[in-house]
């Protein structure tokens, strides 16, 4: 026979301090609170036709397809229909804060940065012994091997050897200073000279340099990026005042 364990509002709040989450909690609520003073400031409001919207995306990117799998999944969560009318309404104010602050300042900013968006579609293996690095990319340019062979035979992660050390299309931030410096001055397709780092000396195959383009993605990843750095700047620019007596449990 199974036995019935009831859970309170302070259970709940003691777990989340055992599993030391508060000050990221803490950091949720204060970002909430300076997006609406903002957006009240800036005397944005949400039209219902907004919310509506928003509230359909949400069901359709959790997989909510009926009004039952939406009650559930409410339950799960242990939310209200009111907080959940709060959850959209909190996700839509924040995109038109953020279009607000800096819909007109995304391609100055890209202008500005647009080195850094570009993109490389690049073929890595990473070794340990740079002799043995030097001496695979020797075997490469003379065509004793090619690099898919070096990739199947050095590449421990399954994954990533099954794909001959393809690493996608990869921007320029995203690359140590020292690896992006040689594989954006190559000329594609290129087996660059083993470049040696602090995790291990890189042996890149660049297929192809993909000039940066201020496409819609882009667009909404600057954004993004411009919004999270104001966000972060007020959080830091405030005094949280924090009313819980949180240095033991009431039992």
């Amino acid at each position: 026979m199974s036995k019935a364990i009831t859970i309170s509002h302070e259970d709940i709040l003691h777990q989340v301090k055992l599993s030391c989450q508060i000050p990221e909690i803490v950091e949720q609520i204060v970002t909430r609170k300076v997006i609406a003073d903002a957006a009240a400031e800036a005397g944005i409001k949400v039209e219902t036709e907004e919310l509506q919207k928003a509230a359909d995306s949400l069901r359709l990117i959790s997989k909510l397809n009926s009004a039952e799998e939406t009650r559930a999944w409410l339950q799960k969560n242990s939310l209200s229909l009111d907080d959940f009318e709060e959850l959209i309404y909190n996700n839509v104010i924040s995109g038109k804060l953020a279009h607000h602050l800096f819909a007109d300042k995304i391609e100055p900013f890209f202008v500005e940065h647009q080195l850094d968006y570009a993109g490389v579609v690049m073929y890595e293996v990473v070794l340990d012994d740079e002799d043995l690095a030097m001496e695979l990319f020797y075997a490469i340019q003379e065509g004793e091997i090619s690099f898919y062979e070096v990739a199947h035979q050095y590449i421990q992660d399954t994954e990533l050897r099954r794909k001959g050390g393809y690493r996608g299309i990869v921007q320029r931030k995203e690359l140590k200073p020292e690896i992006s410096a040689a594989v954006f001055a190559a000329t594609p397709p290129q087996v660059l000279k083993p470049i040696v780092a602090s995790k291990g000396v890189h042996l890149i195959f660049v297929e192809e340099i993909i000039q940066p383009q201020l496409v819609p993605k882009l667009r909404y990843q600057i954004l993004q990026d411009l919004f999270s750095a104001w966000i972060k700047e007020q959080i830091e620019a405030v005094e949280i005042t924090n009313n819980l007596d949180l240095s033991s449990r009431t039992t």
